[in-house]
């Protein structure tokens, strides 16, 4: 690995949000083109690649980089684009069944309309529990199926800004819904 990666690495592991930021401003519109030329959707390629580097930088501390930075970058895109792709697959088989299967409609239990209520009622005390903003964007995104930068201009905040409040709503959630997850497993 060439010398200035390593110090690239190093900064950025100990907190350095300049490097990070530098490393961010270097690279995200050539790994977004990257990204482009694999799954033809630029505003999927900027969600992948955003996505990225909020887990890049989220995970600083416990990430190793034996190759070169460069290299390490676009491999990381690379895969990230290909599972991308192979989401949409499944998604696509799925829908294809689901059209197929021409079942006549269920209806849900007693016991799983009040499991729904419940769920229900934990997302709408988590989003209240949640600053204004962050909600905001929670909701913008995951409800209205918007992008982190639709979203930042909209709300006339920067994308770094998004993905932050992205992050800490999906922290929330985590924490508040555990019991949900787990008895589904």
């Amino acid at each position: 690995m060439i010398n200035n990666d390593i110090q690239v690495q190093q900064k950025i592991r100990g907190g350095d949000i300049t490097e990070f930021r530098a490393l961010f401003n270097r690279y995200y519109e050539q790994l977004c083109r990257y990204s482009f030329n694999i799954i033809k959707d630029m505003d999927a390629a900027e969600d992948i690649v955003q996505e990225f580097f909020y887990h890049f930088w989220k995970n600083r501390g416990t990430t190793e980089i034996k190759l070169s930075l460069n290299a390490y970058l676009y491999q990381a895109i690379r895969n990230n684009s290909l599972h991308y792709l192979q989401h949409l697959i499944v998604k696509q088989q799925y829908a294809e069944k689901a059209a197929t299967v021409s079942e006549p409609e269920t209806v849900p239990d007693e016991e799983t309309l009040l499991e729904m209520e419940e769920l229900n009622k934990a997302i709408a005390s988590t989003l209240q529990k949640l600053p204004e903003r962050c909600s905001r964007i929670f909701k913008m995104n995951r409800f209205e199926g918007r992008k982190y930068r639709e979203i930042a201009e909209i709300l006339s905040i920067s994308v770094k800004t998004v993905e932050a409040d992205m992050g800490k709503a999906l922290q929330v959630f985590r924490a508040s819904l555990k019991e949900f997850t787990n008895a589904q497993s």
